[in-house]
């Protein structure tokens, strides 16, 4: 077990090679079919559990508002809780990292006269590897949860916070109790229990120290709280005649009753219950019978209660970072995570995986660490709405970038590109002008399905858009023509890159549409990449450049409105911005100003539609499915209005398709870092568009059109992939030829 242990800590401080290890878990089939299965059934079954629940946000906005309250008295809530273990005859330490937690524990060990050690519910022993240290010193230590036994003997860390071992099959734990038990255990889940139960008994009777973590610790009266499954942790805490917990600060609340915030929430976010097998509570120590010299003895059971910092007090200080506090590790996170989903948790690197991993490996361990993966978070917010702490993952991850990036700098690279392309937009129009005519050899019907040498990878299973011969900001003096005389509305432009050098086409139908809605709309030539590759890396101070640059534009339009079809550089615009100089007075109010103005394009007009009657839904017989991009759906909140506008257009039978909201893949420069995810992700997508029946899918995101009509053109050709822009502005125009007729 000692070796195991040592094998995978030794690894996560060697350097390493994330895509080879990310290609390896892909073809991990029993890993892949064992989370396929479980992601299927997770959002079903945990709908089921909160049956009968009126309101889950508000169970949500509970469980918050506590945490954040503690968070915000901290020390005297440790305080408190200190003081009520003391005064129920329990012993108190506080350990600023893990090596002063094994040094307290070595202590009590030795004057408690222990040797034998069983363990139950603890990431914190996890996070600071206590085990090696334990058995180093000649001690004899057993996980006690099924799932952490058999992860010591195969020397594996868990891949999930809640179930650990869900990475495994019957037949490899099998394997598992066979190695370590030097007998042959048949693949029988109810035998392995059986077996489990009969071998674990002799620990738990025969330990001297049982070691807990917890779901919480009460300040009011010094209880912890353990929900479990299994029963071991209740046997951890009451048979041996030493009970040690280790907690973090983090697991700390106020009073009695806000145990039941948690239980409400936990349970049925972790593993889609109403209330776990067992929910036990420990308030100091009990007697204790126990065997010494060859005869019972009957004495008071040693509690000794270890509160571990290795990082927490730095951020329940910090303004931003206190919020991690409000997660209560019930892992749902991860459940929904289309990157975990697809990978596991090993591929993280430290023992917390997922975008919460990331910031807890941040925080509990080194920025090192945080820098090599955190980038495997896409921000696709899906973790958000189901977070019952409501932690805002996305934006602790995107924070804490930024703070490595500020000590560490930008990669050559990533610096070059930024600093000295993208903040000057004649530069990057030209090369990509410039990159129009480079790709003519590979280019075809508006694809690059081919490119040679190690460059194939990247259109295996997807084709590649062609940038437009024919920018966007080459057509508006034509398109402008056809603005209304008389205006009810002056409406800038903001195209973004895509759809001014990818898409100018979709850029045109936006016109259109604003058009036909009596809109007078204008393109300020000084706009440029609204800065989103910028912020996805961290690197604040580039992407205030580039806002400025972008803010200065648009004011000296003068425009009543900004309309962008494009999510993504809708909410950078409307909201980042906002925040980038949350401390800068002049440019503060500039970019409220500025943010204040943004329209997203399908909301817009959806909004114009409704008040002029024209979102009566319509029969058709042209099936159209629609693909929820991220930041529309999580980031701007808008789900109905694209429905609306499809359902209500001409000629179009609406139909759902399955996961409509889940990432497609592309996340921006992740599809091409991380091809080897965004093409599995991509290939889920394509098979529930196929499924639906559709003819169509509709977008409302430029990136997302280029990611699904890249992987349709490969994959399933008859499939059309449309904005929804250029579905109205043809609707717009069959309307006037249908007049021009009559």
């Amino acid at each position: 077990m000692a070796a195991g242990k040592l094998r995978y800590e030794h690894e996560e401080h060697e350097q390493r090679n994330l895509h080879k290890e990310i290609k390896v878990k892909l073809k991990d089939g029993v890993m892949r079919d064992a989370l396929s299965r479980f992601v299927n059934e997770y959002p079903a079954a945990r709908l089921k559990a909160y049956d009968n629940v009126v309101s889950i946000d508000r169970l949500r906005d509970d469980l918050r508002d506590m945490k954040e309250w503690t968070v915000d008295h901290i020390d005297e809530v440790a305080d408190e809780f200190e003081a009520s273990i003391k005064a129920r005859g329990g012993h108190f330490f506080r350990a600023k990292d893990g090596d002063e937690v094994k040094e307290i524990l070595l202590k009590i060990c030795e004057q408690e006269q222990v040797h034998r050690i069983v363990k139950s519910k603890s990431m914190a022993t996890e996070e600071i590897h206590l085990n090696q240290a334990l058995e180093e010193k000649g001690l004899h230590v057993r996980e006690t949860d099924l799932g952490e036994w058999m992860l010591s003997v195969a020397g594996q860390k868990p891949s999930h916070m809640v179930m650990p071992a869900i990475h495994l099959n019957r037949e490899q734990c099998a394997g598992f109790f066979s190695e370590e038990l030097h007998e042959d255990v048949p693949s029988d889940i109810p035998y392995m229990i059986h077996t489990a139960r009969r071998v674990l008994r002799e620990e738990f009777l025969s330990a001297d120290m049982g070691i807990t973590g917890a779901n919480f610790g009460i300040a009011e009266n010094g209880a912890i709280g353990l929900v479990t499954n299994e029963g071991n942790a209740r046997l951890v805490t009451t048979m041996p005649r030493v009970h040690v917990v280790i907690l973090g600060y983090e697991k700390l609340i106020p009073k009695v009753r806000d145990a039941a915030k948690i239980l409400r929430l936990l349970p049925r976010n972790g593993t889609c219950q109403r209330m776990t097998s067992y929910m036990t509570m420990v308030d100091g120590p009990t007697p204790v019978i126990y065997e010494k010299d060859g005869r019972l003895v009957e004495e008071e059971r040693k509690q000794y209660v270890i509160l571990l910092d290795n990082g927490r007090l730095r951020a329940a200080a910090d303004p931003k970072l206190k919020q991690v506090y409000q997660c209560v590790r019930c892992a749902s996170c991860l459940n929904v995570c289309p990157i975990w989903t697809l990978v596991g948790g090993h591929v993280y690197g430290h023992i917390y995986s997922g975008g919460i991993g990331a910031i807890l490996t941040g925080l509990l361990n080194n920025m090192e660490s945080f820098s090599q993966f955190s980038d495997l978070c896409i921000g696709c917010r899906k973790c958000m709405t189901i977070c019952p702490g409501k932690v805002p993952i996305p934006d602790l991850i995107d924070e804490l970038r930024s703070r490595y990036v500020k000590e560490h700098g930008l990669g050559l690279p990533e610096k070059t590109a930024f600093r000295h392309i993208l903040t000057h937009r004649k530069v990057f129009h030209t090369l990509l002008r410039m990159g129009a005519l480079a790709q003519k050899p590979v280019e075809s019907g508006g694809f690059i399905r081919h490119l040679p040498l190690f460059f194939a990878g990247m259109t295996k299973g997807r084709s590649l858009p062609a940038i437009a011969a024919r920018p966007f900001r080459d057509r508006t003096e034509e398109l402008f023509k056809e603005n209304p005389e008389q205006p009810v509305l002056r409406a800038a432009f903001f195209s973004g890159c895509n759809m001014d050098f990818v898409f100018p086409g979709t850029g045109e139908s936006v016109v259109k549409v604003l058009q036909d809605l009596n809109i007078e709309v204008i393109y300020p030539e000084q706009q440029s990449c609204c800065g989103k590759p910028v912020l996805g890396t961290g690197d604040r101070e580039t992407a205030k450049i580039i806002a400025r640059q972008n803010i200065e534009a648009f004011e000296e339009t003068r425009a009543d409105i900004i309309v962008s079809a494009c999510p993504t550089c809708a909410e950078t615009l409307e909201k980042t911005y906002v925040e980038l100089f949350a401390d800068d007075p002049e440019w503060s109010e500039r970019a409220k100003a500025f943010g204040a103005k943004v329209r997203e394009f399908t909301s817009f007009v959806a909004e114009c539609y409704r008040q002029a009657g024209r979102l009566m839904p319509t029969a058709g017989t042209e099936k159209v499915t629609y693909h929820d991009s991220c930041h529309i759906r999580r980031g701007l909140g808008v789900y109905k209005e694209p429905r609306e506008l499809l359902k209500a257009a001409p000629g179009v039978d609406f139909v759902e398709m399955k996961d409509c909201d889940k990432c497609c893949g592309m996340a921006g420069a992740f599809g091409v870092k991380y091809s080897e995810i965004s093409l599995p992700m991509l290939k889920e997508k394509v098979n529930n568009i196929k499924a639906s029946g559709a003819d169509t899918v509709a977008v409302a995101c430029p990136a997302c059109l280029m990611q699904l009509r890249g992987g349709l053109d490969q994959q399933a050709p008859d499939i059309r992939v449309r904005h929804i822009a250029d579905i109205l502005a043809e609707n717009i125009a069959a309307g006037h030829s249908q007049a021009e007729s009559m």
